[in-house]
């Protein structure tokens, strides 16, 4: 039993005209690839559920839209096949900037794909973890009168040193 969800009607039905033969596409195709997805909007956006994680979603804006899976790296990978510009930086998703449905893969292609994220959800596998390199600020300079005071005073030195660098930076920044 396909569930549809009248929210993702509308946002169609308000979506560029150039976007709707997308969107309408997509959606025909999530369906048939995978019967028992859920419908839903998260995040402003038309979201594909299934297996109790998210499968794919679409999105259109003014001048282009978008199709990708949650799970990007295990489902299309780096390959990807014809039409995925993914890693280019040229829109989000999958696979670029639509702007028309020969901007996607292959139905068959399409179909293989969707079928590919369902079983990943089924089976319950994360995606990589994505985590961004934190590089700490540097500490700033330590002014020679405040340097002086905390060699003279033992106790406050420990204190200052004692500090997380964040609170080291702060308290010199307010000197």
């Amino acid at each position: 039993m396909t569930s549809r969800d009248p929210r993702i009607d509308a946002y169609i039905a308000r979506s560029a005209e150039f976007a709707r033969p997308i969107l309408e596409h997509i959606r025909a195709l999530v369906h048939e690839a995978c019967p028992q997805v859920e419908e839903t909007i998260k995040w402003g956006m038309p979201m594909f559920v299934h297996a109790g994680g998210i499968l794919c979603n679409m999105a259109a804006f003014k001048a282009h839209a978008s199709f990708g899976f949650w799970k990007h790296a295990l489902v299309v990978g780096d390959a990807g096949g014809s039409g995925d510009v993914a890693g280019s930086g040229e829109g989000m998703g999958s696979f670029g900037k639509l702007t028309s449905i020969r901007d996607l893969p292959s139905k068959r292609q399409l179909l293989v794909y969707i079928r590919k994220a369902a079983r990943i959800n089924e089976q319950g596998m994360k995606g990589p973890a994505v985590r961004k390199a934190a590089t700490p600020k540097p500490l700033p300079e330590t002014p020679d009168d405040f340097a002086e005071a905390l060699r003279r005073n033992a106790a406050a030195g420990r204190c200052f040193d004692g500090f997380a660098p964040g609170r080291r930076r702060e308290y010199v920044e307010w000197i």
